[in-house]
């Protein structure tokens, strides 16, 4: 139990670092003010450019892959099996997209928690999920230009994947197994993800999406 709350207290604070915010700040931007008014990568690289952006995508990513690493070890420090491990893991996972979406530090306005996601599969999981999340959000952005539409994909991509190997699955590496714990939590952070983008959804629906395009206007600085 000891294991499991310091994965859960550590995942939270890992998740809740916002990135977009403090890259945003040093910039003299607010982001929360600027945009679409998300700290995610995506209004990153609009508002500040395409090398910030991609700052804010990997510090993001690593958050949630540093999340699952520290649930794994501080298992391991109290001496717990190899499956309390992989749940030590999974909680830190939860609750770093929990803090990620929801930042205490900035009244719980937070990501939609796509970057984070992928930091946290490369780390849970086989190299084959991640993999084919990422060619699904790739073919989809370059197809349409729309980065909600490549994000939903991905969020239904990842826990496809993750369920394609708890059954299909056999032995490790790129062509592992999952367990059920793992393709679980991968179909809740679907979930949340999609939840997320519901207002890019509603946008989509009534035809006033934004396609992506580079940033077309100087920030207020702050």
């Amino acid at each position: 139990m000891s294991a499991y709350l310091f994965a859960l207290i550590f995942g939270y604070l890992f998740g809740s670092f916002p990135s977009g915010f403090v890259v945003g700040r040093c910039h003299g931007v607010n982001l929360l003010k600027e945009g679409s008014g998300n700290i995610g990568a995506t209004n990153a690289v609009r508002v500040l450019g395409k090398k910030w952006g991609v700052v804010v995508l990997l510090l993001d990513a690593l958050k949630g892959g540093l999340a699952v690493v520290f649930g794994f070890q501080v298992a391991k420090y109290f001496g717990a099996s190899e499956q309390h491990v992989i749940n030590a893991g999974v909680l830190a996972a939860i609750f770093a997209v929990i803090g990620h979406n929801f930042p205490v530090w900035l009244n719980f306005k937070g990501g939609k928690g796509i970057a984070v996601s992928a930091g946290i599969m490369i780390a849970l999981f086989p190299p084959l999920v991640f993999i084919s999340g990422l060619a699904v959000w790739l073919a989809l952005f370059f197809g349409t230009r729309y980065v909600s539409i490549a994000s939903l994909g991905s969020a239904v991509a990842l826990p496809t994947a993750a369920f394609a190997l708890y059954f299909f699955g056999h032995g490790e590496g790129f062509l592992g197994q999952c367990d059920l714990v793992r393709a679980a939590i991968a179909g809740l952070m679907g979930v949340l993800a999609i939840w997320r983008h519901k207002p890019n959804i509603e946008r989509l629906l009534a035809g006033t999406e934004k396609r992506f395009d580079r940033k077309t206007k100087k920030p207020t600085h702050v």
